[in-house]
């Protein structure tokens, strides 16, 4: 299913909402912490790897990015949360960027939440999976990093998240991840892919 991504391209960082492309076709947008690996999931799910830069510096993106899938679909690279170290003003000017793209842009299809299998479901992932569920926006969680813990240690984390969406949103969904060894690639790419219907759209 990941072949289907292998076109994607750099579009455009985005220091605020007015220079985002229109508020047309689909996005899909890729949200966690500072450290969760968002930037490795989207270059695995792309099959292209410096698509998205990875830093082993957390907070490092700062901005928007957007990556062209085709005319009308984009894969949104959305700034992280939590131990980015930077100057207080800015990070609350990034989580005022995040919350007013999150709550204003119509063409977002889905989130994809991010989470550290070792630290999963802290206070600000809680708070994205109730909102989310608050205006009906699909979410599909990546548990990431999975090949750092003992396939039966993954399960248990894995089991503790899906009793949790059950609370906080009940129709999110939920797998084990991992960029480096490509576990659970498909699963994430076929979710991703029905969001952004480019079988009709494309």
């Amino acid at each position: 299913m990941s072949k289907f991504f292998h076109q994607c391209q750099f579009l455009i960082s985005a220091a605020n909402l007015s220079q985002l492309p229109e508020d047309d076709g689909a996005e899909v947008a890729f949200v966690g912490r500072s450290n969760a690996g968002k930037s490795s999931a989207l270059n695995a799910i792309a099959g292209i790897k410096k698509l998205a830069k990875v830093s082993n510096t957390p907070g490092r993106t700062q901005l928007i990015n957007l990556f062209s899938v085709s005319e009308q679909q984009r894969l949104v690279d959305l700034p992280g949360y939590g131990f980015a170290k930077v100057p207080v003003a800015v990070k609350e000017r990034w989580q005022a960027t995040l919350a007013k793209y999150l709550e204003t842009r119509s063409c977002l299809q889905g989130l994809v939440l991010l989470m550290d299998v070792r630290h999963p479901l802290k206070d600000v992932d809680l708070n994205f999976l109730r909102w989310s569920a608050a205006v009906n926006l699909p979410v599909h969680v990546l548990l990431t990093k999975a090949d750092k813990l003992a396939r039966s240690h993954a399960m248990t984390a894995l089991k503790t998240v899906q009793q949790s969406l059950a609370l906080y949103h009940p129709n999110a969904t939920v797998q084990l991840f991992s960029a480096t060894k490509t576990l659970g690639l498909e699963e994430v790419s076929k979710r991703v892919f029905e969001w952004l219907n480019l079988e009709t759209r494309g």
